[in-house]
């Protein structure tokens, strides 16, 4: 008797997968078919629930990876013994030109963040991968003109001037550098 043994599974497709889904839920939302992400992706639909058990948890792992992606971007290169405005600086330069680079995935990320299909679970696990972000941010914030609001008021001011200084560098990309700068500066000033 022949023992029937699973194959392993193909990190390629797997990212293949991933991919796809990240540009259908850019253009179709996320009601689109798991039929349209596994076609996008060269995959049979089978196929991609060998590597995901349901729409859900693809999007839940989507979801976690591209916030881990995001926040190593913007720590690459990340100095603790800098002065907090230059640590600041290059973690903003960093989210800024990931974001630009990967507009789709930012797209993407900001659809599956608000979805109730993200679980609670993921969204703590997501944070956690964000920690020295958020301890960064926190220092930010008791330190300076917005300690009395609370976090969440914060991060929302913080991520507004985030998303407009990543959209005029993703429209305007010869003055991307710019942009950056100039949001930046928004920022040091409301928090600085």
């Amino acid at each position: 008797m022949v023992a029937n043994i699973a194959r392993p599974k193909s990190q390629d497709k797997r990212h293949a997968i991933m991919k796809a889904a990240t540009r259908v839920i850019v253009t179709q939302g996320l009601s689109a078919p798991t039929a349209t992400i596994a076609h996008e992706a060269g995959v049979s639909n089978g196929s991609l629930f060998t590597y995901f058990q349901t729409k859900t948890d693809l999007f839940n792992q989507l979801y976690l990876e591209l916030k881990s992606g995001m926040a190593a971007a913007a720590l690459e290169g990340f100095s603790a013994g800098d002065d907090f405005r230059k640590q600041l600086f290059h973690v903003w330069s960093n989210w800024m030109d990931w974001a630009a680079s990967h507009p789709e995935k930012r797209r993407a990320l900001a659809q599956l963040g608000v979805s109730d299909e993200i679980t609670p679970a993921t969204r703590a696990a997501a944070h956690k991968t964000m920690e020295s972000l958020a301890d960064l941010m926190e220092q930010m914030r008791t330190n300076g003109p917005l300690r009395s609001a609370s976090k969440d008021f914060a991060a929302a001011i913080v991520n507004s001037l985030a998303e407009t200084t990543m959209d005029f560098m993703i429209h305007d990309p010869a003055n991307a550098k710019r942009h950056c700068k100039a949001g930046f500066e928004a920022l040091w000033r409301v928090v600085g």
